[in-house]
């Protein structure tokens, strides 16, 4: 098999996987999220913690759209919005333990393979795969707009 079919192999995997588990969970928890939701969702995630602005600017929907978007998902529970200690005005979108607990079918997966794969490696084949992975990374981030990431804003305790 070639590189690149392998790859896209392992891409497609980790999709049908994750799938799989969420429609699976379907009779056992509440299927609140559409697949839209669900892909803003993984989008909010992946930009920790945007604004509603730079959510919008990121998916390329007007601002009201995404607002609408956003306060659905608050709704649901998924999401809250935290103000800006700096600016009042602001808010900061952060997902809630609900949403990380969906999101844990696909990262325990993940994981789990990646355990095994590495029982497999030796330490050197280990360390030269986690350099590949960030050339990969760093290549999909040269097709990505920016976003500001790694904002460290306190996770406030769950409501009741």
């Amino acid at each position: 098999m070639k590189t690149e079919e392998a790859f896209a192999e392992i891409y497609t995997n980790f999709k049908l996987h994750f799938y799989r588990a969420i429609f699976g969970n379907f009779e056992n928890r509440e299927a609140t999220l559409t697949t839209v939701e669900s892909f803003c969702m993984e989008v909010i995630h992946a930009m920790k913690n945007p604004t509603i602005n730079e959510f919008s600017r990121f998916i390329q929907i007007s601002s009201p759209n995404a607002a609408y978007k956003v306060n659905n998902l608050i709704k649901k529970g998924y999401l809250r919005k935290i103000q800006s200690t700096k600016d009042r005005r602001e808010y900061y979108l952060q997902v809630t333990q609900k949403y990380l607990d969906y999101y844990n079918v696909s990262t325990s997966y993940v994981d789990s393979v990646l355990k095994r794969v590495e029982e497999r490696m030796s330490d050197e084949e280990w360390k030269e795969f986690g350099h590949i992975c960030e050339l990969i990374s760093e290549e999909q981030m040269r097709d990505v707009p920016q976003y500001k990431a790694d904002r460290n804003i306190p996770m406030p305790k769950e409501e009741n």
